[in-house]
């Protein structure tokens, strides 16, 4: 994954276990990986819009820890890739366990009493928050994380699954549409990391706006930051719907859907 080639850079010889196959500060002297950085606005802007629109709704506290943890994750990631140092990987690859055990907690306990709070699950996500944290800073193994991270994931689809197959069917396009993305988004990391040098040899003759379409860790970035947005809002629609509200789905600037949630009208 690593290139065989780095430039000198403002942060320094990268201290992180991994690095990406994104030349190093080729486009800036002062971030590592240009593109893998500026890819993560999609998890910080659009999740801290929706974390404000949750609170200005209502709507319960985990929903907009589920936004937060998402925009966390990319401000985490953005500081890794502009960084590559081992502290900058840990604040990306840590809040990804965190943020996904949020989601895990709100899709399992959708169809509970409002503002209640169950404590087994909380109990059991903290644990293995606590577990994957302290195993993966004694053991610097980033496929330890990769495969916990894909097991909380695993969950949360299966979760997914049976809510739009014997719940809520009308759901199923927003759900698809969701993890469809989401695993394009992981197919593209896959190559990234299969085909590096492939790619890398690549961008040595397209020209240079055509060879960022070639760096799909940015595309990871943009695709899985997408998909977990559109997780967000399934839950949510699950959530409301449960409680009787009047989701509806509006379009920021005509192009990004936002959720916003208003009590049902008694008659």
């Amino acid at each position: 994954m690593a290139p065989s080639i780095d430039r000198k850079g403002y942060w320094g010889r990268p201290t992180s276990t991994l690095d990406w196959c994104e030349e190093n500060y080729v486009v800036s002297f002062y971030i590592a990986e240009f593109w893998n950085t500026v890819s993560n606005l999609i998890m910080i802007l659009p999740p801290i819009y929706g974390a404000i629109q949750t609170f200005r709704d209502g709507l319960e506290t985990r929903y907009i820890c589920s936004f937060l943890g998402l925009a966390a994750v990319g401000i985490g990631s953005w500081c890794f890739h502009m960084t590559l140092l081992y502290e900058m990987q840990l604040l990306d690859e840590l809040p990804m366990i965190y943020s996904t055990c949020v989601f895990v907690y709100c899709i399992y306990e959708c169809f509970k009493q409002e503002n209640s709070v169950s404590l087994f699950p909380i109990a059991l996500l903290l644990v293995f928050s606590v577990s994957v944290t302290v195993v993966y800073l004694q053991w610097k193994e980033p496929v330890f994380h990769q495969v916990m991270y894909g097991a909380l994931v695993a969950c949360l689809v299966m979760r997914s699954i049976f809510i739009v197959t014997w719940v809520y069917p009308w759901l199923r396009a927003l759900f698809y549409t969701s993890l469809g993305i989401f695993l394009l988004g992981f197919l593209l990391w896959n190559i990234d990391n299969i085909f590096c040098d492939s790619l890398r040899a690549s961008r040595q003759t397209l020209p240079s706006g055509v060879g960022v379409v070639t760096q799909f860790h940015a595309w990871w970035h943009i695709f899985t930051g997408l998909g977990s947005y559109l997780h967000i809002l399934f839950s949510l629609q699950i959530r409301s719907t449960y409680l009787k509200y009047r989701p509806k789905v509006k379009f920021l600037c005509g192009v990004w859907p936002t959720l916003h949630i208003e009590p049902q009208r008694t008659s």
